[in-house]
């Protein structure tokens, strides 16, 4: 098929990488000039494991990228891959999936049947909105000449093509029998896997070779498709927010929260996934659409009390870090703290909305002295806090050069390898806050460090 990809972000790179990879010929729009050269060029332009391989697989054959929506003339399906960043009252902003659609809607060929899919992440009825500004657009009549659907992202960042290529389940909104049609014949590569001939293997970082289950292919109406997008993250999030909440807990009892979510996870009904200690959960998805979705609640009266709790206890979560660190050095007032990851998780750039924003805006109200290291993400993370008056080290050994705490936020496995020896000997105070219960609590406790995890003793 013909497939144009509206947006070259996180979620249209990765959807028209993939798309390419199977045999459709894929087109990526965006206004950025730099990203487009990017992909013709072989490039990714965003950091995700492995997407750089595969572009460069597929640039100049099955994908290629433009600044042009002309390409909307000759597609079966077009996917709206646009941002929907959160408004300040916690609503999303549709502008530029609004923008996407008018450009779409302007060059729709009257003579042909084409699927405009929304897979960025929007609120219900968005697709209704997307197809009243097709109308007004192209003058074409939804559903006869054109259907709008949705088709939300599952992709977890670091892990992104494992899950578009051997995806838990592909949710389909639209009850249009012709559109339906249509988006099986898309995803039916994916779907039956045809691919195992070793190029995906190849591709795909060797940690991601994991054995997967049978795909499962959902369709439902499109406001179900939007809202279960929404429900299945704020889900996510509440689990996170319940094990931190034991963890404080764990502490109080003087039990192990290790233990404790190991002995829950066996537990088939509950599973492992997603009871892992954190400082709270962040980044640039589950803030966003929790604040999403508990704003929509609230404006039709039904507002989501459970969602609304783990929102607050995930705030508590960045406060308890930070008593955990004044309890050791007491006044933070001049004190030297170094800072060990900077994304929400490893093996992503991505510096949005993160852990570390709170827990050092609050140090340094404190009057601490932030010195920090990510082995991918400080680059976004200066352009977005640039103003903030904290020391960037090219080296993680370098946060620790006479620190009072090192405090690890993001469980890069780059941090277990450090030369923890060394660190020990440039800090002036030996104490590390591990929010990940990530390191090895006996081999720093044997080199001489007060070291302290997350609901431990």
């Amino acid at each position: 098929m013909n497939v144009v990809c509206v947006g070259s972000g996180y979620v249209g790179s990765v959807t028209a990488a993939a798309l390419a990879m199977v045999g459709h010929a894929t087109t990526v729009i965006d206004v950025d000039l730099h990203k487009v050269n990017c992909i013709n060029a072989g490039r990714s332009p965003i950091f995700e494991p492995g997407l750089d391989s595969l572009i460069q697989h597929k640039a100049g054959t099955s994908l290629k990228a433009s600044v042009s929506f002309h390409d909307v003339h000759d597609a079966d399906v077009v996917f709206i891959c646009v941002g929907t960043p959160s408004l300040t009252d916690g609503t999303a902003d549709l502008r530029f999936v609004k923008a996407a659609a008018r450009s779409i809607g302007e060059n729709l060929n009257a003579e042909r049947f084409t699927v405009i899919v929304n897979k960025s992440t929007v609120p219900v009825g968005t697709a209704e909105l997307v197809a009243m500004i097709l109308e007004e657009a192209s003058g074409l009549k939804s559903e006869e000449q054109f259907a709008v659907i949705s088709n939300p992202e599952f992709l977890r960042e670091g892990f992104a093509l494992e899950d578009i290529f051997f995806p838990d389940r592909i949710v389909i909104g639209t009850l249009n029998l012709k559109a339906r049609t249509i988006i099986r014949e898309l995803y039916r590569p994916i779907v039956e896997q045809q691919y195992e001939n070793g190029k995906i293997w190849n591709i795909l970082p060797n940690e991601h070779h994991t054995k997967r289950q049978k795909t499962v292919y959902f369709e439902t109406d499109a406001k179900s498709a939007e809202l279960i997008k929404y429900a299945s993250n704020a889900f996510l999030a509440v689990k996170i927010s319940y094990i931190n909440e034991i963890a404080r807990l764990s502490e109080a009892l003087g039990s192990n929260v290790s233990d404790i979510a190991k002995g829950m996870g066996l537990d088939s009904r509950i599973g492992e996934k997603f009871l892992q200690v954190s400082s709270g959960w962040s980044g640039s998805c589950f803030p966003k659409d929790t604040g999403e979705l508990l704003a929509t609640s609230q404006k039709y009266g039904e507002e989501l009390s459970i969602v609304k709790a783990a929102v607050e206890s995930n705030q508590r979560m960045y406060q308890f870090c930070i008593h955990k660190i004044q309890q050791k050095l007491k006044s933070l007032n001049g004190k030297t703290i170094g800072i060990l990851g900077l994304t929400f998780k490893p093996d992503t750039d991505d510096a949005r909305q993160t852990q570390a924003i709170p827990i050092i805006h609050k140090l340094l109200q404190f009057g601490a002295r932030i010195k920090v290291h990510d082995p991918k993400g400080m680059n976004m993370f200066q352009t977005l806090h640039g103003e903030l008056p904290i020391c960037f080290c090219d080296h993680a050994e370098e946060t620790a050069d006479r620190a009072n705490a090192l405090v690890l936020l993001t469980h890069w496995k780059d941090y277990r390898q450090l030369d923890w020896k060394r660190m020990y000997d440039s800090m002036k105070n030996p104490y590390i806050l591990d929010t990940r219960n990530f390191l090895s609590a006996t081999e720093l406790r044997d080199i001489g460090f007060d070291y302290e995890g997350i609901g431990t003793s």
